[in-house]
């Protein structure tokens, strides 16, 4: 086993530090990720809150200006309606039977005709002119229906476009003339241009994607601000849509839905303007709802993407530095365990191994065999070659014996001088000196160092044992340290055995 890989323990904890901070790391970023993502959810409900509140403001001020403009027309109505009951009205001059029946008109400047109609529909008075226009009324909706009805309610009608005068979409105001016995017998109506409605609309902000909207009770687009297609849809009917069902039903609120106009998601928030037949519709868009915070989460999400790039850079660059420490430790490390001349392990990883497989076999029950290797002549050859011949012949026994030793738990050692140790855990007495034979033949087998005429030989000394608690391995370095002095005595060049002494008895004796 080559003393320069790293211990096991290192490279655990090699391992244990670089998972540590990965995994730390893959935290650290899950957490941002997700607190991120958590506050620009939340943002993403307060921007559609606050879109709502937005919207909520500007239907509220149309509601509030449309109601008034409405409050001044109808209130024109109402007066038209109570000097036409005035029963001495017809006695009076037209100049002033024109006055007292227009005394209260509204001077809006988006104001149309008010007239008064007969049963018929025809003009019985003018706001216009003291003579009335001849013009039959009787073919307009509203009038067919305040006639059939017997309501006295104000009434929304249009839009349709002014016969007289400005050539613009008007709608009309309307209520049912009262009569003691309940006959019908005509109808008051005013007209408003819907140019107001553009007019007001174009004040309002509302995003350039986005409009505002004003539809009549029975679901008829009034004004639609802002549209390059408004004169199209003005006037159609979408009581039969989804969206107006929904906005009829709840009168105000607020809901996002698919556009029926243009197939665009919008933002719907909506109310009845007081008690007229009127519904104001603000639809934004959701590029102008969610621009804002599409620009911030972008802001947000590249500093957020910069931060955890950043993050895993600097835990690659320590991962790589603590790569470079555990490597210099582990070169260290084998420094320490390594014999300088030989490569093999020094006698300090020699007792560490010794005591890990004397443990390891006290738990498997398996025996433990140590051989004691001890270079022949040594003295003689150093005096022959010199020292740096000596360490020459070193090195080749040293890569000799560590070529012989195949399995990953037996260890080679330079246990000092001459001498070298082989750990062998797991092996029984045959086996071990099957291996030493082994060993006694491939160094003898190695070719005659310089001019000698015979090679380099070894002696060694076979010891084994079966480790049980309260024993330890010292006694072990004796058996074999005795049977290494036997093969020295009767000749070198040999293996002898020794029996494992208990160490109890070797103190009786």
């Amino acid at each position: 086993m080559p003393l320069t890989a790293m211990p096991p323990d290192a490279r655990g904890v090699r391992s244990g530090s670089e998972k540590i901070l990965m995994l730390g790391s893959v935290v650290a970023v899950a957490a941002i990720l997700a607190i991120v993502g958590w506050l620009l959810f939340r943002e993403l409900g307060t921007a559609s809150e606050a879109a709502v509140r937005s919207a909520n403001n500007v239907v509220q001020l149309i509601d509030a200006d449309v109601q008034r403009n409405a409050e001044l027309y109808d209130t024109s109505l109402q007066g038209l309606i109570a000097a036409w009951r005035r029963p001495d009205l017809m006695t009076i001059s037209p100049e002033l039977r024109q006055l007292v029946l227009f005394d209260r008109a509204t001077a809006a400047p988006y104001k149309g005709d008010l007239v008064l109609l007969d049963d018929t529909g025809r003009i019985i008075a003018d706001s216009t002119s003291l003579i009335p226009r001849q013009d039959d009324f009787s073919d307009r909706p509203g009038f067919s229906d305040l006639k059939n009805s017997g309501s006295l309610a104000l009434r929304v009608d249009g839009p349709f476009l002014s016969r007289w005068g400005f050539k613009d979409l008007c709608i009309s105001f309307s209520r049912r003339l009262p009569s003691d016995d309940g006959r019908f017998v005509g109808v008051a109506s005013a007209s408003m241009r819907l140019s107001y409605f553009d007019q007001l609309f174009r004040t309002l902000d509302i995003g350039p994607t986005s409009t505002v909207n004003l539809l009549s009770a029975e679901g008829v687009l009034l004004a639609r601000q802002p549209d390059d297609n408004t004169r199209t849809f003005i006037g159609q009917n979408f009581s039969m849509r989804p969206n107006f069902k929904r906005i009829l039903k709840e009168v105000n609120g607020s809901f996002a839905a698919v556009s029926e106009l243009d197939g665009a998601q919008r933002l719907y928030t909506f109310s009845r303007v007081g008690d007229l037949p009127l519904i104001v519709v603000v639809a934004q868009s959701r590029d102008d709802v969610y621009a804002v915070w599409k620009r911030n989460a972008l802001l947000v999400t590249g500093a957020t993407g910069l931060l955890c790039l950043g993050i895993v850079w600097l835990s690659w660059l320590l991962g790589r530095q603590l790569r470079l420490r555990h490597k210099a430790e582990r070169e260290l490390a084998g420094l320490a365990s390594t014999d300088g001349l030989t490569g093999l392990a020094n006698r300090r990883r020699l007792d560490q191994v010794l005591k890990q497989e004397w443990a390891r076999g006290i738990r498997s029950g398996r025996p433990l065999a140590l051989l004691m290797i001890d270079v022949d002549h040594f003295k003689a050859f150093n005096d022959r070659h010199g020292h740096h011949g000596g360490d020459v012949a070193l090195r080749s026994v040293a890569q000799t014996l560590a070529a012989n030793i195949r399995r990953p738990g037996d260890l080679a050692a330079r246990y000092g001088g001459e001498e070298f140790m082989i750990v062998l855990p797991e092996t029984d007495k045959s086996g071990a000196c099957v291996i030493a034979e082994k060993l006694r033949l491939a160094v003898e087998g190695l070719p005659p160092f310089a001019d000698d005429t015979v090679p380099i030989t070894v002696s060694i000394g076979v010891a084994t044992h079966l480790p049980a608690t309260h024993d330890l391995p010292e006694p072990l370095f004796h058996a074999a340290d005795r049977a290494l002095y036997r093969a020295k005595k009767y000749g070198r060049n040999r293996v002898e055995v020794e029996p494992y002494v208990h160490p109890y008895a070797e103190r009786q004796a």
